[in-house]
Parts: C-alpha cells; sequence; structure tokens
C-alpha cells in the first residue's frame, strides 16, 4: 500500500509539473498493475481464509453467500 501511495504522490507531482502526458500515463499503468497484483493478493487470501471457512462449516447460508460474492466479482471483472 504504501508502495502505491508514494507511486500515486509521484503522478501527482508529475501532472503538477505539467511533465510529458504519454509519461504520466506510463506511470498510471504502473500503479494500475500494482493495484490488480495487490487485489490479487487481497483475493488470495480471502479464498485461503474466509471463503474455506465457510465451504468447510455448516452454515449453508454463509457458504452460498460466500459463492456469489466470488461470481459477482467475476461478473465484474468481465466487464
Amino acid at each position: 500500500m504504501n508502495y502505491l501511495i508514494g507511486h500515486l504522490e509521484g503522478v501527482k507531482k508529475m501532472v503538477s509539473e505539467g511533465q510529458y502526458c504519454i509519461d504520466i500515463i506510463k506511470q498510471n499503468e504502473a500503479v494500475v498493475a500494482a493495484i490488480k497484483k495487490l487485489d490479487l493478493l487481497i483475493l488470495k487470501n480471502h479464498l485461503n481464509t474466509c471463503v474455506t471457512r465457510a465451504i468447510r462449516g455448516e452454515n449453508i447460508k454463509e457458504r452460498k453467500s460466500k459463492i456469489q460474492e466470488l461470481l459477482g466479482l467475476f461478473e465484474n471483472y468481465k466487464k
């Protein structure tokens, strides 16, 4: 997270200094890629903790809820 915040501050500085637009866009792409990596780490953790607990547990409602959350997330990424 600190890396992302630092990177965004760098982009903000580039904009305020009026640096070349393409260079700013390239930095923005790096930020987006870093956010996607962070999302993947968070998702892996979620699967290994919350989802695993729900699937192993006896609460059918919770299990279905976790599955629906994942399906909804997948549908949003397709857009």
